[in-house]
């Protein structure tokens, strides 16, 4: 069983930023809030804007107020000018890509050239495109419609910027041959390039291939064509529901590619589906690893077996010998925080993994009981062992459970801090601190009523590992955490800039664990724990060149490493 997911699928430059722009139009402006046709052709992204009461405007009313933002595929120049008459604020989320060539047929128009535009004459970004031609402009799908346009004395071709490049290639060739006074602008958008170029691999290389997004989205029709060029079977989904049960049946091997309006967490839901479907071709013990594992991730026990093997190896790093409670509390703790925490925030788990939205919808009650057991099984042992762990840990439960609750009533504040988690980061900052303090801080406090040095060097190599940890989670979810409205690490410094942030984390943390066993402020068992900064590492470079899926798979690893601190710390004390 493989799935390979093309690295190029899913939102593009210009669909992101159109979505960035109306998410931050509907914090930041007074409704109404429009779009002028639908902003991208995604039905589904589309109905969750609608939820957020963000409408589609079809026809230029002759007066209005509020803000319209124009589609990601642009709209004529006079649309625009008549919405501005009208009244409305406008905000412009043309793709940039788009406004290049927008720029390329308005400048050759004043200079007396004729357009031809290589692309579907109906698709939104052509008729858009038509009127920037002021009245000298034509459209041709293929090199037949361009071969029956008169031949123009001054000439430009230009391309839809979806538009397929190997047609664009051909029609190059043409252009040489029967006009070669004419100008040709190779205008597709360089991603949509990479996007057929790696489906055409990708294809090359499995026996089926899913395409996902809209059934009305050219570039993403496109890809499904270029599959059936290649002789694979193809199937062009919106969303998961639209995949035949028995598609399967005798494949092992399956691509996924997206078009460029296809938000991550659709392009998830695609690969959960085709990985439970390919599992009925596999042996009973495969599947059984594979319930195995889901069960243990959707509960958070296997979370929770991560927090009590660093608060384990740490109580070990620092030459504890009083372990049972300390590990017992973390892992109560959090199991606790967050089975509550998914509970509250069932809403971005609907695009993040709307398999665990399920689970936890179907088993509210039993997980709601268990989360308040945990919690206060915790904060009792806590308790027992002292004042001040217990006070530290009640704390920190409160703020674990406030932290998707709206603290502030929305009659008393109108800006955009009424949760925690509204503040930018937060997610990231205080999961990581919370892990820190539970595992390191309060352990230290049960065993000795103290916090020496040696702990703060602990509570730093925990924090930072969970903060690499939570951060990539953070990655993987982007998409559905923009609709939501989180400002996690990755939405505010970019997924590039974020994963360099996480790879020099690791690397100070290997530094910290070290140096600090070198100079003997922790025990040697610092440098066998470098071994699971280095394998965290190497599979966050494993997902960065697309050689591991977003997937059950790949959260079981990434959450094994905690795990495997348990481990290396329990093999430490064989030897001793």
């Amino acid at each position: 069983m493989k799935i390979i997911v093309a690295k190029t699928g899913g939102f593009c430059m210009g669909v992101r930023r159109a979505v960035d722009m109306v998410l931050q139009a509907s914090t930041r402006n007074s409704p109404p809030i429009y779009t002028y046709g639908p902003l991208i052709h995604n039905p589904q992204v589309l109905s969750i804007l609608n939820e957020k009461g963000i409408s589609v405007m079809t026809e230029i009313p002759e007066k209005g107020e509020g803000t319209v933002l124009i589609r990601a595929h642009g709209v004529p120049p006079e649309a625009q000018q008549r919405l501005q008459d009208a009244g409305f604020r406008v905000l412009n989320a043309t793709c940039p890509h788009v406004i290049k060539v927008q720029t390329i047929i308005r400048t050759h128009t004043r200079k007396g050239y004729a357009s031809i535009i290589i692309g579907d004459k109906d698709h939104p970004e052509v008729v858009g495109l038509m009127g920037y031609a002021n009245g000298k402009g034509r459209v041709a799908a293929d090199i037949e419609g361009l071969s029956a346009i008169p031949l123009f004395e001054k000439g430009i071709v230009v391309a839809q910027t979806t538009q397929n490049s190997r047609l664009f290639q051909e029609i190059q060739a043409w252009a040489r041959d029967n006009a070669p006074h004419y100008k040709i602008f190779n205008t597709i958008c360089n991603a949509t390039d990479k996007r057929q170029a790696e489906v055409r691999q990708i294809a090359d290389s499995v026996d089926a291939v899913v395409v996902v997004g809209g059934h009305n989205s050219g570039n993403t029709t496109r890809l499904a064509q270029i599959v059936r060029e290649s002789g694979k079977p193809v199937y062009h989904v919106e969303t998961e529901e639209e995949l035949p049960a028995d598609a399967f049946a005798s494949v092992q091997t399956v691509g996924i590619t997206a078009g460029a309006s296809t938000p991550q967490w659709i392009i998830k839901k695609v690969y959960r589906s085709c990985e439970g479907m390919l599992l009925k071709n596999e042996k009973s013990w495969r599947v059984m690893f594979f319930n195995l594992q889901r069960t243990l991730l959707w509960t958070s026990i296997y979370l929770a077996l991560g927090a009590g093997s660093i608060c384990y190896t740490g109580l070990k790093l620092q030459g504890f010998d009083y372990l049972s409670p300390p590990v017992l509390v973390s892992m109560l703790y959090i199991i606790s925080m967050h089975t509550f925490n998914h509970l509250t925030g069932r809403k971005a788990d609907r695009f993040n993994d709307p398999d665990r939205a399920a689970f936890y919808r179907s088993n509210r009650g039993i997980l709601t009981a268990l989360a308040v057991a945990a919690g206060a099984a915790g904060l009792a042992i806590a308790s027992y062992v002292g004042p001040l762990a217990f006070l530290i840990l009640l704390l920190m439960s409160v703020l674990g459970i406030s932290y998707n609750l709206r603290l502030v009533p929305k009659q008393l504040h109108t800006g955009r801090y009424r949760r925690i988690r509204d503040i930018p980061g937060s997610k990231t900052v205080l999961i990581a601190l919370g892990w820190g303090l539970v595992t390191s801080i309060v352990p230290s406090i049960m065993r000795s009523g103290a916090v020496p040095g040696g702990t703060l060097l602990v509570f730093l190599w925990s924090a930072s590992l969970v903060f690499v940890r939570t951060a990539f989670f953070d990655i993987l979810d982007i998409h559905g955490d923009r609709i939501t409205g989180r400002e996690t690490f990755p939405i505010v410094l970019g997924e590039a800039s974020t994963m360099r942030l996480l790879k020099g984390i690791l690397v100070l943390n290997m530094g910290v664990l070290f140096f600090s066993s070198l100079l003997g402020w922790i025990s040697p068992l610092g440098f066998v724990l470098m071994l699971v900064s280095v394998l965290l590492y190497l599979s966050i470079a494993a997902y960065e060149q697309s050689r591991m899926s977003p997937g059950i798979g790949l959260e079981f690893l990434i959450e094994s490493h905690l795990v495997l601190t348990g481990v290396l710390g329990w093999l430490s004390t064989l030897g001793s």
